[in-house]
């Protein structure tokens, strides 16, 4: 074990020497191994954050949930788009017949959404995401309430005009989500109490909900204002599964209640779309799988630049010591210790250029987290993938040279000086 420590250090201190006395070449030669680091940490670090975003914006939208709506979210097969339109939408008594019918669901939510403005005094918001719930909304969906409260039952039941607002609504109108609470705000001439602020959500990038800039109202209240009947509302039904059933099953067992509602006849199609949110995480997931590999492809041209360069190296290297290397073999070095140095002694370049690489990465992750709206997260993970290209990419660069200066003839390489 001494022995291997000692191999270690020594090779360790032969590449610092490499560098200091060979500045231009080795900084040359290191610059494509930290390219290709660069490049490949980058992309990873950058694509793993993004999806884990995405992903975290499915996940809101409710686990094991199936989405019944007029629309497929993700729709692969070959269906004129005007078969959709002529569809029926969605209704809010279909809330109350799929509790009844359905044994796997646990929860059922209606929903429906439009635009408005909302005003407080003076002030006044533009396009503001106006949300009618039903009971049982926040059993699916994860509304984290940063101020005052959410709706009551009764408040449900009987339609009460009172209302939970997004945190940026809440800033813009009071500055704070505290002072929101209890005030008057208007809509289409309707005016409601604010109950709750949501908490602060930031931007979404996936198909989740705008809460920040939402104000949400009970289903009852919402249909006492608008005409829920029509297409304006885009409404669909929230069924989330019972613990531990599978979604696929969820979903088999409501087409089968859907088309008892709709009467369908066993000839004629579903006229509804069941949408599986944890079909549309695993199509997030292959999208982001084929982003890494264009990211591989080209971090790889700069990879194979850097090893050549390493390679170049340890063959100047093996060259300039040829008698050094005859003198250990004379004094009892084996040739697989002396292998095993070169090889070190490459993979050691090539981490030092892979710390190159990633300090770079770190660099631009600080500054794209400034500016994104997500932060870039470069995990442990990454950091040890990148330390095993490194020493890979060494070996892979330094096993011939190393190999040359194992097999070199002692007194060959002493009179070579």
């Amino acid at each position: 074990m001494r022995r291997l420590l000692n191999i270690l250090w020594n090779s360790f201190k032969m590449s610092l020497q490499e560098l200091k006395n060979n500045k231009l070449r080795s900084a040359l030669s290191l610059t494509g191994v930290a390219f290709g680091i660069f490049c490949i940490i980058s992309v990873l670090a950058t694509v793993n954050s993004l999806e884990y975003k995405i992903q975290s914006d499915i996940a809101s939208l409710g686990t094991n949930t199936i989405y019944v709506d007029k629309w497929e979210y993700t729709n692969d097969v070959d269906y004129p788009w005007w078969k959709f339109v002529n569809r029926p939408i969605p209704k809010y008594t279909d809330v109350k017949y799929i509790k009844e019918r359905s044994s796997l669901a646990e929860n059922v939510a209606y929903f429906v959404q439009g635009q408005t403005n909302l005003d407080y005094g003076n002030s006044e918001l533009q396009n503001v995401n106006l949300y009618g719930l039903s009971n049982e909304y926040n059993q699916i969906q994860t509304v984290d309430i940063g101020a005052g409260r959410y709706f009551t039952e009764s408040e449900f039941a009987h339609g009460t005009p009172v209302a939970v607002i997004g945190y940026e609504n809440a800033v813009e109108l009071f500055g704070t989500a505290e002072r929101a609470i209890g005030k008057s705000v208007s809509f289409d001439t309707h005016r409601v109490n604010v109950i709750g602020v949501i908490a602060k959500q930031g931007q979404s990038f996936g198909p989740g909900f705008d809460y920040d800039h939402s104000i949400m109202i009970t289903y009852y209240y919402y249909a006492s204002i608008y005409e829920i009947n029509n297409e304006n509302g885009n409404p669909f039904i929230m069924v989330k599964g019972k613990p531990n059933i599978p979604s696929a099953a969820l979903s088999d067992e409501l087409e089968g209640v859907m088309r008892q509602i709709r009467k369908l006849s066993p000839q004629q199609e579903d006229n509804f779309a069941l949408n599986d949110i944890n079909f549309m995480a695993q199509a997030v997931s292959g999208f982001f799988g084929t982003v890494n590999i264009g990211g591989w492809a080209i971090a790889g041209l700069s990879l194979i630049v850097g090893a050549f360069g390493v390679a170049n190296i340890m063959f100047v290297t093996v060259r300039e010591r040829t008698s050094q290397i005859g003198l250990k073999k004379a004094i009892g070095a084996k040739s697989r210790t002396i292998l095993l140095e070169f090889l070190l002694e490459s993979a050691f370049l090539c981490v030092i250029g892979g710390f190159i690489g990633l300090l770079m990465v770190w660099g631009l992750a600080a500054i794209l987290s400034a500016v994104l709206p997500f932060a870039i997260i470069i995990s442990g993970k990454i950091v040890l993938l990148a330390f095993s290209i490194c020493v890979i990419l060494g070996i892979l660069s330094g096993i011939i040279p190393a190999t040359i200066a194992a097999r070199m003839n002692p007194v060959d390489a002493i009179r070579s000086k």
